[in-house]
């Protein structure tokens, strides 16, 4: 349903002159996915500073069957903000930490404020936030806590809903769940928060959340180990868990092709090692000082077992910053080496090795000089096993093989126990295969929360279900 004019006055009077506009140039930055894969288009893009401005926003709407999408820092890669007519409800001007209890380890905050900027607050207290993502200086926590966003330190400390104690939310027909609770112990009926966490703005909108705070590490050390295949790399895995137990924070697995396309297309990236290797694991570990001679011992270990065939540990922070940057552009290389087909997937730990053999073996019998590209979260299971186009073919042709490879990659996957989307959603993307890999039971239930939390269907339509 297009938003009338009647019902267009109806929203300004809620928000006032700052908070709507109708300018084309700003719908475009809404209605557009950043990579350019989804366009769509919306009404008005309408902007609230306050819980109770959303929930009169969302009243009318729902009185009008107006379609809402809620929007964060729109770095989602799924498609998943991108409105199809309605209103798109912007939440960053909701960017309030509105109190920190250093006492309790917890910080209640806006949906709006940007992650980068909650971690700064935590610090400044000396605490830790420990969600961190590549897009933390522009993504925000309604948007990490709507996609349940992962990141490289789900290790240790898990993913954006195992660091949320309460939920503030405001409801399709308007009405407001006020349950900010920053109790750790609360055993009182259904855990709803965890209804909206990972509903990609499907169910209600966030508006609000109490999160969980860390001692702020005393010491943090990196180091990357060279390794003659993936077999190695989760046999360091676990002598790494093993040995430095929850100062393990981060483990990343980086196959050669990952290093050399970094390499070749970001400016001042260098090989950390004078010899090529199969792969690469960067190791992170945080905790109390001393760390480093854990760190130390395992490596030494491991390259006496011949586990490891060569390692580097970071001197300093910015050494340690400098190995990070290698896994942290790979993406950004990937799109200077030409199309990519990727994929977010997730199989158990202990079957990552074989997952990476097949899977290389299934793609390249497909398209005959294939770059894989596979990287990622190997101590949480969550793979990036991306494709990048053979240097002798169109890029036309390449991404011709999408939906075909999409399919292989993802049949494998669902032969292994493991998930076709790890971390970034379902959005537009991956709606078909959330029908073809989820049981009729679970899709059952799924769309019965929707039709009973939404029943008119205006929350974010056409995502997920």
């Amino acid at each position: 349903m297009t938003v009338t004019e009647n019902l267009s006055r109806a929203i300004k009077d809620v928000v006032g002159p700052k908070g709507w506009s109708t300018d084309a140039d700003r719908i475009e930055a809404h209605v557009t996915e950043r990579r350019g894969l989804w366009h769509g288009q919306c009404d008005i893009v309408v902007s609230p500073d306050s819980t109770d401005e959303v929930a009169q926003i969302m009243s009318i709407c729902h009185d009008a069957g107006i379609a809402v999408v809620p929007q964060g820092g729109n770095t989602g890669l799924v498609g998943g903000g991108v409105p199809e007519g309605g209103i798109a409800l912007s939440l960053a001007r909701l960017n309030t930490v509105r109190s920190i209890d250093a006492a309790n380890n917890t910080m209640t905050v806006d949906a709006g404020c940007i992650l980068a900027d909650v971690q700064a607050a935590a610090e400044a207290v000396d605490r830790l936030f420990p969600l961190s993502l590549g897009a933390e200086g522009s993504c925000q926590i309604g948007g990490n806590l709507s996609t349940n966003a992962g990141g490289v330190q789900v290790l240790r400390y898990g993913n954006a809903r195992d660091l949320v104690l309460g939920l503030e939310v405001v409801l399709p027909d308007g009405r407001v769940w006020e349950g900010l609770k920053a109790l750790r112990k609360d055993n009182t009926g259904y855990d709803l928060k965890h209804l909206f966490i990972g509903a990609e703005g499907t169910l209600g909108v966030i508006t609000g959340a109490v999160l969980k705070l860390f001692p702020l590490p005393q010491s943090r050390e990196t180091a990357m180990a060279a390794l003659g295949n993936a077999d190695n790399a989760l046999a360091l895995f676990q002598r790494a868990g093993h040995d430095s137990g929850d100062a393990l924070t981060a483990f990343e697995y980086i196959n050669r092709q990952s290093l050399d396309i970094a390499i070749t297309h970001i400016p001042g990236l260098k090989d950390p090692f004078e010899a090529a290797h199969d792969c690469y694991a960067l190791i992170e570990l945080s905790g109390p000082d001393g760390i480093k001679d854990a760190l130390e011992q395992t490596l030494a270990g491991a390259m006496e077992d011949g586990i490891v065939d060569d390692a580097v540990i970071a001197a300093s922070g910015a050494q340690g910053a400098e190995l990070w940057r290698i896994r942290e552009t790979i993406p950004e290389a990937q799109v200077n080496a030409g199309g990519s087909i990727k994929h977010d997937v997730s199989v158990p730990v202990s079957k990552v090795p074989e997952f990476l053999v097949r899977g290389q073996q299934i793609v390249e019998a497909e398209i005959n000089g294939v770059r894989v590209v596979a990287f990622g979260h190997l101590g949480d299971g969550n793979i990036h096993f991306n494709l990048s186009q053979p240097e002798d073919t169109e890029g036309e042709t390449f991404l011709a093989k999408w939906e075909r490879v999409n399919r292989l990659v993802h049949d494998l996957v669902d032969d292994l126990g493991g998930s076709f989307s790890a971390e970034h959603g379902i959005g537009v993307l991956k709606k078909d295969d959330l029908k073809r890999y989820t049981s009729a039971v679970e899709l059952e239930l799924m769309q019965t929360l929707k039709q009973t939390l939404d029943p008119k269907g205006i929350m974010n339509p056409g995502k997920v279900l």
